[in-house]
């Protein structure tokens, strides 16, 4: 990888790492969104280990100052949640375009990187689709744990069967061989049923 990819990762890292939010792991507390994208980088790396830089920095940008954009400030329908994620895919394409151009990438690689990180053309795009595996398979083994605590079973199957529906027959392998929890477990079991 070229140090201008390292510098951007670096960068991405930095915004990361200002997350008023933590979260603990491992005993250790970590900025929620710096973890999320380590985890992110991670996924992708086991998933696709010779995936492209612009697909490299997509992942590890996925989330780029998520807390700027607040949920609460947006109503709580389902138009209220699309309009917030939508809000959100601009402000991570915007921040991670600025840092590619200031590293001194290319205005086709930065579109690139753009396009991937708003999620565009999934199922027919490669590379976005092996995105959307990686955000399916890190919200499997980190985030359903938590989020299945807080809601009732049946929305949270509904959630999975969704998740599912997003993901590759790769994605599919790959999710099936990941160290969940018994309760977690079931609740994917329930959703493919």
């Amino acid at each position: 990888m070229s140090t201008k990819f390292e510098e951007a990762i670096r960068r991405i890292d930095s915004r990361n790492s200002e997350d008023p939010n933590h979260e603990m792991y491992m005993g250790e507390s970590f900025p929620k969104e710096l973890l999320y994208s380590q985890r992110m980088s991670r996924h992708l790396e086991e998933f696709s280990p010779n995936a492209p830089e612009e697909l490299r920095i997509a992942a590890r940008a996925q989330h780029i100052c998520r807390w700027k954009v607040d949920r609460s400030e947006y109503p709580s329908t389902r138009v209220g949640y699309l309009k917030w994620r939508n809000e959100l895919k601009k402000l991570h394409a915007s921040l991670t375009a600025e840092i590619l151009e200031e590293v001194g990438y290319d205005e086709e690689f930065i579109e690139r990187v753009k396009f991937l990180i708003q999620k565009k053309k999934i199922k027919k795009d490669e590379d976005s689709q092996t995105l959307e595996d990686v955000i399916c398979l890190v919200f499997l083994q980190y985030y359903l744990h938590d989020f299945a605590a807080k809601h009732e079973d049946d929305k949270v199957v509904d959630i999975i069967k969704k998740t599912w529906a997003k993901m590759s027959e790769k994605g599919h392998k790959a999710a099936l061989q990941l160290p969940l929890d018994a309760k977690s477990k079931n609740l994917v079991e329930q959703a493919l049923a």
